[in-house]
C-alpha cells in the first residue's frame, strides 16, 4: 500500500481537496445520467460505487476527523446505501499508512529519541492503520508492544473539517435555530478528547480496571513511560478483529453466543454501573483472541452519561411509559424532543414519530432475551430508516432536537446492535445485572 509523506493540516489545503473530491462526484453523475440516457440498464448502483470510492479516496489521505466520521457512517448500514458501507467501512483500519521517515520524525519529537534506542525492535511499517492514528509492533524487556501513533495535524485539524462538514450536515439532517451548535460543539469536543493520548492513558488504565469484572473480557496494559500526548503505548494482544471473525463461515454458534453476551454485558455494565461508555463500538476496536474471548481496544472515546439524561432516557424503554400518551410526552420534553414552543401539530408529529422509533428500538428491552439476528426486526428498522428520510413532513419541521447526549448514547446503541447482528448472537439481556 502506499505510503504518505505528507498529509494536508491547514483549512484551505482540506478544502481544496474535498472540492477536488465534489469535482469527481459531480462528474460521476454526469456520466451516470448520459449513460442513462443512452442505456438504461444502467444501474443507480453503479453510481453508489463510483461516488463511494472517489469520496472514500479524498477522505483517506485527509485523514484525521473527516476521515473518522465517514467511519461512523460505515455503522449506518440501514441509513446509507451499500457501497458507501462497504468503501467507508474500511477507515476502521485500513488506509494509507506514514512513510517510515515520518514515523521516526513523530517518534523522536515525542519521545526524544529514534525508536530504535526507545525499544529492542520497533517496525517501522504499521500494522494497521486508521482514521486518527497507525499502530506500530515493538517489543522492549521481553513484552510485546502496540506503539499508537497520531497523524501530524489532526487536532489541529478538527475545527476546519467540522466547519466544512456543518452547512452539509444542517441540511442532511434539517437542524434548524439557535441551538444547533451545541451538537457540534459535542462532537467537536469528542473528536479534541481523542486526539489526546494522555487523556485516552488515563481513561484506558481506569476503565479496563472497572470493567475487569466482565466475564470473558481481555483488556491490554498501558505504559506510561513510553506514551506522550500525541504516542501510546500498550501491550500486543493477539487476536483476529471481529469482523474478520464473523466473516468467517465457520464460526460456532455456542462461541458467537458468549462472544455476544460479553459483548452486551460489557456495554449495558459500563451505561448502568459506571455512568460511561466506551462510545465508538465498530469492529476495529475489538478483538477475538485465541481462546474466544473478547478484547476492547481504543479507549479514546469515552461519554459521560449525566444522572439528568441517563434516567429519562432509560425510562423511555419501559412499556408502561410508551403505553402512557402524558408519560410518554413529558420524557420527551425532558430530553428536549418536544420544545417549548412546539404547537399542536409539532406535538402530534414528534410524539407519533417517536413513539413508532422507540418502540422498535427498544424492543430488545422488553423480554429476558433478545435474538439480534432476527430479520423481522432488522427489515422493520430498515423499513423505518427508509421512511424517515424520506418523509417530506419532516423535512418541513425543526429537526434540531433532543439533547446532544443523544449524538454518542444512541451512537453506541446503534454500533451494538450491529455487532451483535454480525455474532448472530441471543443474548440474555438483564445478565450484566450479575455484577453491577
Amino acid at each position: 500500500m502506499k505510503t504518505l509523506d505528507h498529509i494536508p493540516t491547514n483549512k484551505i489545503e482540506r478544502a481544496t481537496k474535498l472540492v477536488a473530491t465534489g469535482v469527481k462526484v459531480g462528474g460521476n453523475y454526469l456520466k451516470y445520467y448520459g449513460g442513462k440516457a443512452l442505456n438504461r440498464e444502467v444501474s443507480k448502483e453503479q453510481l453508489d460505487e463510483e461516488n463511494a470510492k472517489d469520496i472514500y479516496d479524498g477522505l483517506k489521505s485527509l485523514k484525521g476527523s473527516a476521515l473518522k466520521m465517514a467511519q461512523m457512517l460505515s455503522m449506518e448500514k440501514n441509513m446509507l446505501p451499500r457501497a458507501y458501507v462497504e468503501q467507508f467501512s474500511l477507515a476502521q483500519f485500513s488506509v494509507p499508512p506514514l512513510s517510515a521517515p515520518l514515523v521516526k520524525q513523530l517518534i523522536r519529537k515525542n519521545l526524544g529519541a529514534d525508536p530504535e534506542v526507545i525499544f529492542d525492535t520497533f517496525a517501522t511499517q504499521s500494522v494497521n492503520a486508521a482514521s486518527i492514528g497507525q499502530v506500530h509492533q515493538a517489543t522492549k524487556n521481553g513484552k510485546k508492544l502496540a506503539v499508537k501513533i497520531q497523524y501530524p495535524g489532526v487536532a489541529n485539524s478538527i475545527g476546519s473539517d467540522l466547519s466544512i462538514v456543518k452547512p452539509v450536515a444542517i441540511r442532511m439532517f434539517n437542524l434548524q435555530g439557535q441551538d444547533v451548535d451545541k451538537f457540534f460543539k459535542e462532537v467537536e469536543n469528542k473528536l479534541l478528547e481523542e486526539t489526546d493520548y494522555e487523556l485516552e492513558l488515563k481513561q484506558s488504565q481506569q476503565i479496563t480496571q472497572e470493567c475487569s469484572v466482565v466475564p470473558n473480557m481481555l483488556f491490554p496494559n498501558y505504559y506510561p513511560e513510553w506514551s506522550r500526548k500525541r504516542i501510546l503505548t500498550m501491550d500486543w494482544m493477539e487476536g483476529i478483529h471481529l469482523s474478520e471473525y464473523t466473516e468467517q463461515e465457520n464460526t460456532n454458534p455456542e462461541t458467537n453466543q458468549k462472544l455476544g453476551q460479553t459483548l452486551w454485558d460489557f456495554y449495558m455494565f459500563q451505561m448502568h454501573g459506571l455512568k460511561k461508555v466506551h462510545a465508538d463500538p465498530h469492529p476495529g476496536n475489538f478483538l477475538v483472541s485465541p481462546n474466544n474471548e473478547l478484547i476492547a481496544l481504543d479507549f479514546g472515546c469515552i461519554k459521560e452519561i449525566p444522572e439528568n439524561f441517563y434516567k429519562p432516557y432509560f425510562e423511555l424503554s419501559r412499556p408502561e411509559n410508551l403505553e402512557n400518551e402524558q408519560a410518554f410526552q413529558n420524557i420527551l420534553t425532558e430530553l428536549e424532543i418536544l420544545l417549548p414552543n412546539d404547537g399542536d401539530k409539532e406535538i402530534k408529529f414528534f410524539t407519533a414519530l417517536f413513539h413508532r422509533m422507540l418502540t422498535l428500538f427498544t424492543q430488545p428491552f422488553h423480554s429476558d432475551s433478545f435474538d439480534f439476528s432476527d430479520p423481522v426486526f432488522w427489515n422493520q428498522i430498515a423499513s423505518l430508516s427508509e421512511e424517515f428520510t424520506q418523509d417530506k413532513e419532516w423535512r418541513k419541521m425543526n429537526g434540531n432536537r433532543g439533547s446532544e447526549h443523544f449524538i454518542y448514547i444512541n451512537r453506541t446503541f446503534f454500533g451494538l446492535y450491529s455487532l451483535l447482528f454480525d455474532l448472530k448472537a441471543k443474548v440474555n439481556i438483564y445478565n450484566y445485572m450479575n455484577f453491577v
